[in-house]
């Protein structure tokens, strides 16, 4: 009898998914056999017909991991650039002063792409939500990496601009928002209609002080009659909650609320900067219950945020308040385990307790908690029926060891370095901890030369005129010999 399926034998671990009371569980010394792109069972022994049998006597198997928010074709290039910019007159943020000066051409775009999906692939990631502006090549870039990718095409009605390092003023255009809309749809359905059939599409109005209400709004309405999800920056910055308080008097989340861009299918890029942040010293406590009452996800991406001092406020206290997490990486690097990481413990420093959280709310945003955010409840989780998207850790890795706890070992101290192999829909995408569809060092070399081009561009881009060493210093002096 012939048969195509595999299974991995005697895994010693397995984070496996307990439908009955909807949590993850260990699993101890079982199996886990696929068929095609689905799982077929998952712990106790399979004794069908197997095509391919994997020991897996020294493997932790983890459902794929779920990175809601990033922008792989414009961050992997500012490596080593905005690492430590400082911008004092917009709370030191990047977005204003720095983002649209260091920016790439079409082919630092796809480099950037394979070199992003190379390490979230490498680092468990199995589905990503790309937030991109749309170029061509984009969909086939995504799809060879064989990544399960959900296609953001970001659109908006204005760009910021810095006048004279002061204070940021918007250029509206609201008949180019209008065309950029249109051009995402055509681009969301080029997704989903992809042959890869691992690509899929969500609606992004960019910002929300870049986007007028009638767009955040046909934006989400479009979404929602396509049971789509549905995603926009919002409460990421103080200079943004004083501009929609200015514009509005009310909150950047009242204010989606009021236009009917939050729910279930809503994703929050960052949420930082709600009504209770510390930084703000606002007069109400209101953004959590409106984020929790319309069922809102947020996307919390940390490393970006740490690097300018900045975390939320906190990642147990939105957990406690009932609203759903995922993570993101919004910035190079793109380690997703290290992000989760990151996630643990810049809750615990900015709460001043361990208490805040424990490692299973992370894990649990990770995978659940993201899929829930796309609406699916095929990824995310190890249970017969589900895609079989899942990693491979060598729990025999020095980093790994002594194990006693798998996952603490994983996020807390090995991260990367001990996945060996991941499968996205049943295929093999990363063996023995390299990346199969990508080539890394060819990717890397390209966006090198890219973001060389981009350095040469940055006078013309700088309000001021500065060149990418005046904005971005090496850490020390380069000089030719020491005296």
């Amino acid at each position: 009898m012939s048969t195509n399926v595999t299974v991995v034998r005697n895994a010693a671990w397995i984070v496996a998914w307990d439908d009955a009371n909807e949590q993850h569980v260990y699993l101890r010394d079982a199996d886990v056999a696929f068929q095609g792109t689905e799982i077929v069972q998952v712990g106790g022994h399979y004794d069908g017909p197997a095509a391919q049998e994997i020991d897996g006597r020294a493997r932790l198997i983890l459902p794929g991991l779920i990175n809601i928010h990033t922008h792989p074709s414009s961050e992997p290039l500012r490596k080593g650039l905005t690492d430590e910019t400082r911008s004092p007159n917009f709370w030191h943020s990047s977005l204003y002063e720095f983002l649209p000066v260091f920016a790439g051409d079409r082919e630092g775009a796809i480099a950037g792409i394979r070199v992003a999906m190379a390490e979230l692939l490498m680092s468990g990631v199995t589905t990503v939500a790309d937030l991109s502006i749309p170029f061509d090549g984009w969909l086939d870039t995504l799809a060879e990496s064989g990544i399960r990718a959900v296609a953001a095409p970001m659109f908006r009605d204005a760009r910021w601009r810095v006048a004279e390092g002061r204070r940021i003023e918007y250029d509206w255009d609201e008949q180019a928002g209008r065309e950029a809309f249109a051009e995402a749809q055509r681009v969301i359905e080029l997704a989903r209609q992809h042959p890869s059939g691992r690509l899929s599409g969500m609606v992004c109005p960019a910002q929300i002080d870049t986007c007028t209400p009638d767009l955040i709004r046909d934006a989400h309405d479009y979404a929602k009659e396509r049971n789509m999800p549905f995603q926009i920056h919002a409460a990421q910055s103080v200079n943004e909650f004083h501009e929609m308080i200015r514009r509005h008097g009310v909150t950047p989340i009242q204010w989606l609320k009021d236009i009917g861009g939050l729910g279930p299918h809503a994703i929050i890029g960052h949420a930082i900067f709600l009504d209770h942040h510390p930084w703000l010293h606002w007069t109400s406590r209101n953004d959590l219950a409106i984020l929790r009452d319309t069922e809102t996800t947020v996307a919390h991406c940390p490393t970006v945020f740490m690097r300018r001092g900045i975390t939320l406020q906190s990642f147990g206290e939105y957990r406690r308040a009932g609203i759903n997490l995922g993570i993101g990486t919004d910035t190079y690097p793109h380690n997703f385990l290290e992000e989760m990481r990151g996630a643990g413990n810049f809750a615990r420093i900015a709460m001043g307790t361990v208490d805040d959280l424990e490692t299973r709310d992370v894990f649990e945003a990770a995978t659940t908690g993201g899929a829930r955010a796309l609406g699916r409840t095929d990824i995310g989780r190890l249970a017969s029926g589900c895609k079989a998207d899942f990693v491979l850790v060598d729990i025999k890795d020095p980093s790994m060891m002594p194990l006693r706890e798998p996952l603490r070992s994983l996020i807390f101290v090995a991260a990367d370095r001990a996945v060996r192999d991941v499968y996205v829909d049943g295929v093999c995408v990363v063996k023995e901890g390299r990346p199969l569809n990508i080539d890394l060092s060819a990717a890397s070399d390209a966006l090198e030369a890219a973001q060389q081009r981009s350095m040469e561009r940055v006078p013309e881009l700088d309000w001021a005129g500065r060149d990418a060493e005046a904005l971005s210093p090496m850490v020390f002096q380069t000089v030719k010999q020491i005296p």
